[in-house]
């Protein structure tokens, strides 16, 4: 198990290199390009926005008809990389727990 736990650093960082240098192949293109495919070909609109690691913005993209939704980060080139998609989108507004309690 400690094996593991040593080894799990590297293997992050591994699998981030594979899926970066993929993403860069088959599925990034200038921002505006993939927005308006996003637009037309699923019906997704911007949900939710947010600042990650390197001023990249990560930005949640969805269909309230089709329940479509797309995660994409866009790098401070314009460059725009689709990170996940799936179906069944839902919007939620769910409270903080209250404190002390595990949630």
């Amino acid at each position: 198990m400690k094996l593991l736990f040593k080894s799990l650093p590297l293997l992050i960082a591994a699998l981030a290199a594979n899926g970066a240098a993929a993403q860069t192949r088959q599925n990034c293109g200038p921002r505006d390009v993939v927005v308006e495919r996003l637009a037309s070909g699923y019906g997704e609109t911007r949900q939710s926005i947010g600042l990650g690691a390197n001023n990249q913005v990560v930005e949640v993209f969805a269909s309230d008809e089709s329940g479509t939704w797309t995660i994409t980060v866009t790098m401070p080139s314009g460059m725009t990389c689709l990170v996940a998609s799936g179906q069944a989108f839902e919007e939620l507004a769910e409270a903080l727990p209250a404190e002390g309690n595990d949630a």
